[in-house]
């Protein structure tokens, strides 16, 4: 059960912003950490800081024990068949990045297709871009419907035979919507494409299963799922990684290296040159056995809850505008809103004089805020460490704000 002892465990929240409480709502944008994850950071330099897999030494085997240990807790976090299937890289835009530079550039040519939506985040738009660029693709988008979301005769309607890559936000970082990704893989397989997951919104908040979407990628960071910043994931099926190239070299990913020539490692570690991001791996696991003990399952309840209560306060205010599915059961906890003619950075700075952090731009997501017919929004987006209390504090200050921006004009 979520409730209040949480907070308690992130120690960044016991602080006064402005002469005010702190009411963090920027989860979205990156989630606080609680004490374990650091202490499991602090652990790590202060008694096993030593690189990986390379010495025999007690300090590398320790380090080595803690790397690939986490890479365990990813394994069972999704639920993959194999750690060989666990690469640790810098977050979801490497790891998105990495799908189209090596798979991308082997099996589309001109002519094919690769589809996305209107609602993705920059980090699954430009990568396909280029992809479609250098290899003469065609990219297309699937249409959304009114309130947000994507339906299956859209989906139908965009893939086509000639379709090689289908990606998709599991859950928007703008709207909030919750997206039915293993229906969509379905329509991938049918026509021969590979379902690409942008996990990032959605391995913090929902019990994550990839077997069980059937997507072949899914991408993820641990920086806004309570963990340290510069540490993601890529999940891949093994097939497709084995038949994958590097596209990043040096040491550690390699198996023989001669004058003109080398061979590489085996999985996971082909695609992990250099020296791998230990210390993240470690703060990540740390935070996925956090995650587990309070239970995906509450956690989404939690939010689902939150959402509910913060659309019902925010409705009531006159001249507010949300963005996104209106049934609360239909997003994850993202609230992105506008307040009549208030520019969101206006509203978000005001609101900041009352140590409320919200998000204020176009939340890398410009062809949505196109969509949208706005230049920007202001976001509010809740985890578990946020309350109902939260909430009442955003909805006292929007009304201050809109009684000082009426007054001023």
């Amino acid at each position: 059960m979520i409730n209040q002892e949480i907070k308690s465990y992130f120690p960044i929240l016991n602080q006064e912003i402005n002469g005010h409480p702190l009411v963090y709502l920027d989860s979205a944008a990156t989630s606080q950490k609680p004490v374990q994850v650091i202490e499991a950071l602090t652990d790590y330099y202060k008694l096993n800081n030593a690189n990986v897999h390379r010495g025999v030494h007690t300090l590398g085997n320790r380090a080595t024990e803690q790397y690939e240990g986490a890479r365990e807790k990813v394994r069972k976090f999704i639920n993959a068949n194999s750690m060989e299937e666990i690469i640790f890289l810098r977050g979801t835009t490497t790891a998105i990045n990495l799908i189209a530079q090596s798979y991308g550039r082997a099996n589309v040519e001109e002519g094919d297709e690769i589809v996305i939506t209107y609602m993705e985040h920059h980090s699954n738009i430009i990568p396909w871009q280029q992809l479609a660029k250098e290899r003469g693709a065609i990219l297309k988008y699937v249409e959304l419907e009114k309130d947000g979301t994507i339906s299956m005769e859209q989906v139908r309607a965009a893939v086509s035979e000639r379709t090689k890559i289908v990606s998709m936000v599991y859950v928007s970082n703008v709207l909030g919507t919750m997206n039915p990704i293993k229906e969509v893989a379905q329509i991938a397989h049918k026509n021969g494409a590979v379902m690409v997951v942008d996990g990032a919104q959605a391995a913090p908040h929902l019990k994550i299963d990839v077997q069980q979407l059937d997507c072949d990628f899914f991408a993820f960071s641990g920086h806004k799922m309570c963990g340290p910043t510069g540490i993601g994931v890529l999940y891949g099926k093994k097939e497709l990684l084995n038949n994958m190239e590097p596209v990043e070299f040096g040491g550690e990913m390699i198996d023989f290296v001669g004058l003109y020539d080398s061979t590489w490692k085996e999985l996971p570690w082909k695609f992990e040159g250099g020296t791998p991001i230990i210390a993240g791996a470690v703060g990540l696991g740390a935070a996925i056995d956090f995650l587990n003990e309070i239970g995906l399952n509450e956690i989404e309840k939690h939010e689902h809850q939150m959402a509910a209560y913060a659309m019902e306060r925010m409705n009531s205010i006159e001249g507010l505008e949300i963005y996104g599915p209106a049934d609360p059961q239909q997003r994850a906890g993202i609230v992105t809103f506008n307040l009549n003619d208030v520019h969101p950075h206006d509203l978000a700075t005001v609101l900041d004089m009352s140590g409320i952090e919200v998000r204020a731009g176009h939340h890398c997501a410009q062809p949505l805020m196109k969509w949208l017919e706005v230049t920007a929004t202001a976001r509010a987006s809740f985890y578990l460490y946020n309350s109902e209390s939260d909430v009442d504090s955003l909805v006292e200050g929007l009304r201050s704000t809109k009684e000082y921006f009426n007054d001023g004009f």
